[in-house]
């Protein structure tokens, strides 16, 4: 590729991170080396069987900020803030080395809707972004100034969610 973009997957229905690890299948398909790194998720308390998947097929992944007060009521906001910042330095070395065709920073943006990244961080990560590297950000709640920065945004948008009818998060279909 000439040129990698920025891609936002955000909104408030199902189908984010789906759609980045749909990206990550298509290009590892047309041998693109892919890296996903996310945040405020804990594979191991809610297996996440498509990480399993994944790594057998290449993929590097890699986890920050495991948590979220929503789902884990004993961690502090500073607990979380110190796992984003850890993980966004990690992605300013991914940049530097440059060995990634797509990174894919799942659930970002519920690091800066949440407050435990500042939009000015992220936005001057971005500026040292590769040229080549395609990036896709997912989350709910993308600030205004990084759809700005965005090539490419897709907002889910929930119509009718099984949520909305007490239904839980299903293993296999929701994680």
């Amino acid at each position: 590729m000439k040129r990698g973009l920025i891609h936002i997957y955000t909104g408030d229905g199902k189908g984010k991170t789906t759609a980045a690890l749909g990206q990550a299948i298509r290009a590892l398909g047309h041998g693109f080396r892919v890296c996903l790194i996310y945040f405020h998720k804990n594979p191991e308390k809610f297996r996440s069987g498509e990480l399993e998947i994944l790594r057998g097929l290449g993929v590097d992944i890699y986890g920050f900020a495991e948590c979220h007060p929503y789902f884990d009521k004993d961690v502090t906001f500073d607990q979380i803030r110190a796992g984003c910042l850890e993980g966004i330095a990690f992605v300013a070395k991914i940049f530097a080395e440059n060995k990634y065709d797509l990174l894919i920073l799942d659930e970002i943006s519920i690091s800066l809707r949440d407050g435990f990244l500042k939009e000015g961080e992220v936005m001057a990560l971005l500026e040292k972004k590769p040229s080549k590297l395609e990036l896709i950000l997912t989350g709910r709640g993308a600030p205004k100034k990084l759809l700005e920065k965005a090539d490419l945004i897709t907002e889910m948008k929930k119509i009718k969610h099984p949520y909305d009818k007490g239904i839980k998060g299903r293993r296999g279909i929701e994680y």
